[in-house]
């Protein structure tokens, strides 16, 4: 899968001891960001049975998505900075063990604020895992493996932000939705002896510092970036957290149609990442552009065209394969508003994808409880239109990217 990298950074550390391969330890990296995200994102195809379990609405269950990103928002800025000078290996590790936790607390829960209290410790796993293991390629490979690295680390955002929702829907489905949450602990504590043993010791370098990430607030570059993640992930996940509800209310779909609807998405957004990775590092505006139209235009007409099950997945299709692009498209515009700030310019990522992934989740719930799912997809397609003109307006403005070589 390919995925647009930030460019190398210097080091003054060796990526690995001599005569050791180092892409075990990127796997394990990836594989660690791979089930954060796929936790994260978990309820969402199994919020009506998590809801009936606890008899609470749906937008009451949607609490679950906007927990961890509130949390994530905060926990990136300052996990990174407050553990700056702590080795990055048992940070990695400590945070992993956390997700674990929160996994097993999570399927184990016998009340919905204890499954909140989950949630929380996921949200702190997922600030401090991602802003610190996004930058870590250039300390574990040779200098000329560090862009192929960046782009098997960063292709665990997408991975699991599509396969997360049917793969947790179908064990769900079979099993019910606490196997699932004791599936991703199982893969947490894999993932936790798979760091120990591939990842060197990796001793604090330039620690990240909070008046660094204010410096990078001031480029044009980033502040394009933050309003058009803000906009793109509002509307994606302000919908997509209650697209099951949108199937079972308008379509009319089982759930065994459900997870089949949801799976044919994931795969259109692998096929999404790959298009998109390709394309965002030659035409990052007009990549970005493409994917938001897409994505207003699939929630726009689903109120229209959804109510048949055909309907359904075409949309649905599209919107998929726009959202596998999301991700890389996000990231590529951070990297190339700081070429020089990698650390930093991840922490800005993760904060502003995880506090929109919050908020829009949050509104969502708010809408599909006073209104319907139906009326959520509509809310959706407006703001992702709204993120398509950002990306012209910096197109008409000719604003200039930083210079890497500088």
């Amino acid at each position: 899968m390919h995925t647009t990298a930030p460019p190398p950074t210097r080091t003054t550390e060796p990526a690995n001891r001599p005569g050791l391969t180092p892409w075990p330890a990127v796997v394990s990296v990836m594989t660690g960001i791979f089930a954060i995200v796929t936790t994260e994102i978990l309820p969402i195809g199994l919020l009506t049975s998590i809801g009936a379990s606890f008899d609470v609405s749906d937008g009451m269950a949607g609490l679950m998505m906007t927990m961890p990103g509130l949390l994530a928002a905060v926990a990136a800025p300052l996990v990174t900075v407050t553990t700056a000078r702590f080795d990055r290996r048992a940070m990695l590790c400590a945070l992993i063990l956390l997700l674990a936790v929160a996994n097993f607390l999570a399927a184990a829960a016998t009340d919905y604020w204890l499954l909140l209290l989950s949630r929380v410790l996921v949200g702190v796993t997922i600030g401090g895992f991602w802003s610190i293991g996004a930058g870590l390629a250039s300390r574990l490979v040779p200098p000329a493996l560090v862009g192929r690295a960046t782009a098997a680390i960063f292709s665990a955002v997408p991975l699991g932000s599509v396969l997360g929702v049917p793969a947790g829907t179908f064990i769900g489905e079979i099993a019910g939705w606490r196997t699932a949450f004791v599936v991703m602990g199982v893969l947490s504590t894999a993932v936790l002896a798979a760091l120990i043993l591939t990842v060197p010791t990796l001793r604090p370098e330039r620690p990240t510092r909070m008046s660094e990430l204010g410096s990078m607030l001031r480029g044009t570059g980033t502040r394009f970036a933050l309003t058009m993640t803000f906009l793109i992930v509002a509307a994606h996940f302000g919908a997509y957290t209650y697209v099951t509800p949108f199937l079972e209310d308008v379509t009319s779909a089982g759930s065994t149609t459900v997870t089949a609807v949801l799976l044919v998405y994931g795969v259109a957004g692998m096929i999404g990442n790959f298009l998109c990775g390709a394309a965002v590092s030659r035409y990052p505006r007009a990549t970005f552009a493409a994917v938001a139209t897409a994505i207003a235009v699939s929630t726009l007409l689903l109120p229209v065209l959804g109510h048949g099950l055909f309907g359904a997945i075409v949309l649905l299709t599209l919107w998929g394969i726009a959202y596998g692009g999301v991700p890389v498209c996000s990231q590529a515009w951070f990297a190339k508003s700081a070429p020089h700030s990698i650390e930093a310019s991840s922490v800005l990522f993760t904060a502003s994808f995880q506090a929109t992934i919050a908020l829009g989740a949050l509104a969502g719930g708010v809408v599909v409880d006073r209104s319907s799912p139906a009326a959520v997809m509509t809310l959706g397609g407006v703001l992702a239109m709204l993120s398509a003109l950002v990306a012209y307006a910096h197109y008409a403005k000719r604003a200039p990217w930083p210079d890497p070589k500088n």
